[in-house]
């Protein structure tokens, strides 16, 4: 199994199709919402256009970071914006944003299958856990990388 290969061609068919006339990124963020009360509520007062291409720029560093292992200094104050002292983003609702993010490749995705689930979940793993590892840890560390 080429993870890569499978995670490229699949990306380009989602962002190349709209589904009920919603594009990839604002269909995701309708099912996220929905998946809970607390993600409703972290994004009540959010520009959701800005939000949409904010989440557009960040997929670019979630991909280069699992290309490269490098969390580089956009992804890291993504996570200092994140953590416990800023925005508050449990580590739970990261959980919520993939499974959103599963669900909606697999309604953008007329290809969709196990392998493209797999691949989608192994490239967005190593961010994942970079953002829930910096949620306690101070600024700093982020930064610096420390922890």
């Amino acid at each position: 199994m080429d993870i890569e290969r499978l995670f490229d061609a699949s990306y380009l068919r989602v962002l190349g199709r709209e589904v009920e006339g919603q594009a990839f990124f604002a269909a995701f963020y309708e099912r996220f919402l929905a998946a809970s009360p607390e993600v409703a509520r972290k994004f009540r007062h959010t520009d959701m256009v800005r939000q949409q291409a904010m989440l557009k720029k960040a997929f670019y560093h979630l991909l280069a970071f699992y290309a490269s292992s490098h969390a580089d200094y956009y992804l890291q104050e993504v996570a200092i914006s994140h953590d416990r002292a800023h925005l508050d983003i449990v580590p739970a609702l990261y959980d919520l944003w993939l499974e959103s993010l599963i669900d909606t490749v697999r309604a953008f995705d007329d290809q969709f299958e196990d392998e493209i689930e797999l691949a989608w979940r192994l490239v967005m793993a190593p961010g994942i856990v970079f953002m829930k590892f910096h949620y306690d840890r101070a600024p700093t560390d982020a930064v610096h990388g420390g922890g």
